[in-house]
């Protein structure tokens, strides 16, 4: 698996191409980046094939190398490339851009260190493939360019077109989102498409919120579970739009992509963006069950759930939840409240 995967969906993108309040250029812009995200599904590289060679045989384990660094204390090597609004990837190298005067630069720096720590610190995790992988990003890509992507080696964020969007970097809970994905393609490997695509895109929504509280230092209670929120533009908010998704009630208006909340709603083809609302609502309902922090019991066990076993790209959304179900006995046996915040919220939406 490996895939390219945006944090805007492609109907928003297209729905705004649609949208007669906007400018003429607004709407084409919009129209172009529907267009490119659309090519870039397609596109697919010999490496990922190889990528999934490698994990399988892998299975999840840990080499004693990244383990002794991760323990340790040392990050991956963490690099910024500006691509100056051309579409050409990396784009020029960066030197220290923690100390840049660029601050797109230093947001997407410091953010990407600071989600190597989060999983370093909180789950012993060494980079996104737990090898130390160096963590590239490339900043001002594209002309006003309305998203931010993964696509199976570096992350790439647009400056936005400071009206529906604004500069992608100001988003930790995007830059969380979207190096997730990288995890996810370097263990679970869950394919983007169907159920599996909808727990990919929720693993990056809720490791991305995780991150988000984790730097803020918030218990479950006072976060707000929403996910692009800091990227809104003043264009976004003016139509009651106040973020991309919302763990906590993934149905709401104010949702730019509102989504489903039970099982029964879930069809064959819906895009990950929408289907990932299912176990999003399932991990929020475990998450305020429990109370505390996100990282401290729940996030331990959707961990686990994603990277503890052999890749599974055809992973139903059924035996998921159970995974996580039975986790929450092995990792908790002494605790039942524990199991009976994880099997009440997959019940509540239907799983």
């Amino acid at each position: 698996m490996q895939c390219h995967c945006f944090i805007v969906p492609k109907d928003v993108l297209e729905r705004f191409a649609k949208d007669k309040s906007l400018s003429a250029a607004e709407r084409q812009n919009f129209a172009n980046m529907a267009e490119f995200e659309a090519h870039w599904r397609k596109v697919r590289s010999a490496a990922s094939v190889a990528n999934a060679l490698a994990l399988r045989s892998l299975s999840g384990t840990t080499t004693v190398a990244a383990a002794t660094a991760a323990a340790a204390g040392v990050l991956p090597a963490i690099t910024v490339y500006n691509c100056a609004t051309s579409t050409h990837l990396p784009g020029t190298f960066v030197p220290n851009p923690g100390t840049s005067a660029d601050q797109t630069a230093k947001r997407a720096f410091s953010e990407t260190t600071a989600v190597a720590d989060f999983y370093r610190k909180i789950f012993g995790r060494n980079s996104v493939d737990n090898q130390a992988m160096a963590l590239q990003s490339s900043i001002h890509y594209g002309v006003k360019y309305n998203n931010a992507f993964w696509n199976g080696t570096q992350m790439t964020y647009g400056d936005g077109d400071g009206n529906i969007f604004v500069d992608f970097t100001k988003g930790n809970d995007v830059i969380g989102h979207e190096l997730t994905h990288g995890v996810t393609q370097f263990s679970a490997q869950f394919a983007y498409a169907n159920e599996p695509g909808g727990l990919n895109e929720s693993a990056s929504d809720v490791f991305g919120s995780m991150f988000r509280q984790w730097e803020k230092k918030q218990t479950v209670t006072a976060a707000d579970w929403l996910i692009g929120s800091d990227i809104m533009g003043k264009g976004a908010r003016a139509k009651g739009y106040t973020c991309l998704r919302d763990l906590a009630n993934p149905a709401a208006a104010h949702c730019l992509s509102p989504q489903p909340t039970q099982y029964s709603q879930y069809q064959p083809g819906m895009d990950p963006h929408y289907s990932s609302g299912i176990p999003n609502f399932a991990f929020y309902k475990a998450a305020m069950a429990l109370g505390g922090y996100s990282w401290e019991v729940a996030g331990q066990i959707w961990y686990k759930a994603l990277t503890g076993f052999a890749p599974s790209p055809s992973m139903k959304m059924k035996v998921f939840a159970n995974r996580t179900r039975k986790l929450a006995k092995s990792l908790y046996p002494t605790q039942p409240a524990v199991y009976a915040a994880v099997h009440q919220a997959w019940l509540a939406v239907g799983l």
